[in-house]
């Protein structure tokens, strides 16, 4: 399962976030430090398309996709050098598929630090990137010693020397135009800025209907390199602490915020990865399964059961909304709309399958 590592400063807001996807659970206070210890929660990808499909099949069972996350203590500066809890906190993070900053954008006077999410993100990313720097100069001259020896380190070796070479100019990886096949080259030294990166701009209460305004300094410095999303954090966890869901949808209504940030934030958290959704629909289950973009059938088949890969036949494919459209799988049949797909093909996020396979 896919996994996102929450960073920001102490009191950005990040045990709220994780409190909002969770539905509770972690001490969100306003003192630096409240979380030591990470919080590892497990967040649903809300997806209309399978319940649409559930309720066409009358199924028994509903199962969405899910994400993973981690929320760890606030960095403060100099955490790459022990400062606060240091280390300790971007360990828990290492081994993330991608990093959610959540940067603070509000005032209060309850709460120490910058309101400034420019300023946040500014003392984040060199603390990353100074942890990252410390870690491949132990390294670089290493491998490219061994390298003149076994020349099937020199892809690692001229990884790490092109990453050291933007780390120690105080850039993150993800800012930097290294080369795609280094990046790759990279993946096993679980690198903090060799991933992709999501920015949260946390509101305050007063500024909801100005959230374009707030994120805009952060879209522009992030020019193009990472996804940034604005939400009133603190509004968005307490919205999750109701468990009917009428009372939830009228409270986020009552503040203007439609059905909430948060489907938004884990729709965008998942593509982040490259991640789409196919689906099965019948009676028993209606369930969205993960996979990347660009699989093939034979693999999506094997998302379901490695058996499915290994003795795939056919897939009977049809898009989402047309089978809601037709009714159910049998009249779709009947008006020619279930199309069948071999090995070759590259599923589509959307698409629903009904699986051929002999073992």
């Amino acid at each position: 399962m896919e996994r996102f590592g929450f960073v920001g400063l102490p009191n950005a807001g990040k045990s709220s976030l994780y409190n909002a996807l969770a539905g509770g659970g972690a001490l969100a206070a306003p003192y630096a430090f409240a979380t030591k210890d990470p919080n590892i929660g497990m967040a649903k990808v809300l997806d209309h398309r399978l319940d649409q499909l559930a309720a066409m099949s009358n199924s028994k069972n509903v199962v969405p996709a899910s994400v993973q996350f981690i929320d760890i203590g606030g960095l403060v500066e100099g955490a790459s050098k022990g400062e606060g809890l240091g280390n300790r906190f971007l360990a828990n993070i290492r081994e993330a598929d991608a990093v959610v900053f959540v940067l603070r954008a509000f005032e209060d006077d309850d709460v120490p630090g910058p309101s400034d999410p420019l300023e946040h993100l500014a003392i984040v990313e060199t603390e990353l990137a100074l942890a990252d720097l410390e870690a491949v100069e132990k390294q670089v001259e290493k491998k490219k010693k061994i390298a003149k020896l076994d020349k099937s380190v020199a892809a690692e070796a001229a990884a790490l020397e092109a990453a050291h070479t933007i780390l120690a100019e105080g850039t993150p990886l993800y800012r930097s135009d290294l080369h795609p096949d280094h990046a790759e080259a990279l993946r096993p030294w679980f690198l903090l800025t060799n991933k992709p990166v999501l920015a949260v701009v946390n509101v305050g209460e007063d500024d909801v209907d100005a959230i374009p305004e707030r994120i805009a300094p952060v879209e522009a410095e992030f020019a193009g390199r990472g996804e940034v999303i604005g939400m009133c954090v603190q509004l968005e966890a307490e919205a999750a602490q109701l468990t009917d869901p009428d009372e939830r949808a009228e409270m986020l209504e009552g503040f203007g915020l439609g059905e909430g940030a948060m489907p938004r934030f884990l729709t965008s958290a998942y593509h982040l990865l490259g991640l789409r959704t196919f689906l099965t629909t019948g009676e028993k289950e209606s369930r969205a399964w993960t996979f990347r973009a660009g699989y093939k059938a034979p693999q999506c088949a094997g998302v379901i059961h490695t058996d499915f890969e290994r003795g795939f036949i056919r897939a009977e494919v049809i898009r989402w909304d047309e089978l809601l459209e037709a009714g159910s799988w049998a009249k779709a049949r009947e008006v020619g709309k279930m199309r069948v797909e071999g090995k070759d093909y590259e599923v589509q996020d959307g698409d629903v399958l009904d699986i051929r396979f002999n073992v």
